[in-house]
């Protein structure tokens, strides 16, 4: 523990350098090999905190807000190393909203009902195997980042594995259907998990992951997070984890069909994917569950009369819906076309103007220059749509 001195820059000559020349004057040793620097909390208008100004707020009463490790949480997740911190509230509010994501976990786990009979899905067996090799793979970047003092990042990288693999992505994947019990072996895979997610977790938000572990299982007294045995580093499969992406993107773009053309979560539709090299994939299945596809089909062409999209090199087709007047859909597209192009046409004009690109602070001519491409994104977009729908 004495090879590391975390302290403020601003007493590097006051203290860190006296201590070192006393060490090499009267032990011939430094008393330390690293030295970390800690950012300075400071007010949004860049002042030091201090009780003569009054600029600083009553750390009890944050805790009482939003909770102890909602207040250690929001502070580091955008602390990057050595660099002063402005305050804010609102990152504490993204701590707290963080617990409040962990204990909402937690409660759906527990409330499910265990089949010791049932066996293990197709889709839960595909889904242990991938969060498995991607905790393995982010714990491995932990890992490297702790070791490179940037604590900051290891935090953000548990926060983005709870937040968007497990909770997210994995939970609604083993999830079971409405009042209907989960298989023993991924209620137990799901355990596991969580558990090791609270273990890496424990060192930032000592609170609440020691309070999940207890309620996860029954433990015996003494049987504390903070004595537990780490995770340790451990191979995983890259392959699983890209087939997952593209799986992910293939998910997205369905369901961001589904939202443009209304059509409801709870109506099934199918899904045609053109053969090609890339067409063989092993998580057809679990798109299937998660976006309600009634049918999957590999087809040579392009299905008249149907929504298409890419993602890599592959192409995928879903047919219209029964319940979709095109006309209707046609005659919509046609009018946010006719918009688009009357608002990239003014955009234009104004990009046009030179007194006004030389003479604009630059941060406003970049936003015109970003609205101009999305327009014509856009228009792009609801051509191509147009195509397929007449």
């Amino acid at each position: 523990p004495t090879n590391d001195l975390v302290t403020g820059p601003d007493i590097i000559f006051f203290w860190v350098a006296r201590m070192i020349m006393a060490g090499l004057e009267y032990r011939k040793d430094i008393p330390f090999k690293n030295v970390y620097f800690t950012g300075i909390v400071r007010d949004k208008i860049g002042r030091k905190m201090s009780k003569t100004l009054g600029n600083s707020p009553d750390p009890l009463d944050l805790i009482k807000q939003f909770g102890a490790d909602g207040v250690r949480i929001g502070m580091l997740l955008t602390a990057p190393a050595g660099n002063d911190l402005p305050f804010d509230p609102a990152l504490c509010e993204q701590g707290r909203n963080f617990s409040n994501k962990i204990w909402n976990a937690l409660r759906l786990i527990k409330g499910w009902e265990i089949d010791d009979k049932l066996e293990q899905t197709e889709n839960n067996s595909l889904g242990i195997k991938w969060f498995d090799a991607k905790y393995n793979k982010i714990f491995r970047e932990i890992e490297a980042n702790f070791s490179k003092y940037r604590i900051s990042d290891s935090l953000m990288a548990i926060y983005k594995l709870v937040w968007d693999d497990f909770c997210s992505w994995y939970l609604e994947i083993i999830k079971p259907g409405y009042q209907k019990p989960i298989d023993s072996q991924t209620y137990e895979s799901t355990l596991s998990f969580f558990e090791n997610l609270m273990k890496v977790l424990h060192p930032f938000m000592p609170f609440i992951s020691e309070e999940v572990w207890h309620q996860l299982r029954k433990r015996e007294e003494g049987d504390d997070i903070i004595i537990s045995q780490q995770p340790q580093e451990a191979m995983f499969d890259e392959k699983i984890i890209d087939g997952f992406e593209k799986a992910e993107s293939i998910i997205v773009a369905i369901r961001n069909i589904r939202k443009e053309k209304n059509i409801p979560q709870k109506e099934s539709i199918e899904l045609m994917v053109k053969e090609n090299n890339s067409s063989k994939f092993d998580f057809y299945p679990l798109v299937g569950k998660l976006c309600n596809i009634s049918n999957i089909e590999f087809v040579k062409e392009k299905h008249e009369g149907s929504f298409t999209f890419t993602v890599g090199s592959q192409e995928f087709y879903i047919p219209l819906s029964e319940g979709i007047d095109v006309e209707s859909e046609i005659a919509k597209l046609e009018e946010e076309l006719k918009y688009t192009r009357g608002f990239l046409n003014s955009v234009s004009k104004k990009l046009s103007n030179e007194r006004f690109v030389n003479n604009a602070p630059e941060a406003v001519v970049q936003k015109e220059r970003q609205k101009q491409a999305d327009s014509e994104d856009r228009i792009t977009v609801i051509e191509k749509q147009l195509d397929e729908l007449k």
